[in-house]
């Protein structure tokens, strides 16, 4: 018996595309958050999911000048 590719991949139905839909919000939804919170467009957490450039997109992240953060005021 012959067994193609798209037979080890199984079927993949409604309640597997609203499992992943649910996965990509929960990691798209904080890093969005915080690339806004220090100046960046929350488009760019999408680059999480495109290797090499997610790496890129991290390096560019790190040596980039971040947002002085506000101290509390004392007293």
């Amino acid at each position: 018996m012959m067994y193609s590719w798209s037979d080890a991949m199984g079927v993949a139905g409604p309640i597997h595309w609203l499992l992943f839909l649910v996965l990509v919000a929960l990691v798209l939804y904080p890093i969005g958050r915080i690339l806004t919170k220090i100046g960046f467009s929350p488009f760019w957490s999408i680059l999480v999911f495109v290797p090499i450039l997610n790496l890129l997109a991290l390096w560019i992240l790190a040596c980039s000048d971040w947002p002085e953060q506000k101290s509390a005021p004392s007293g």
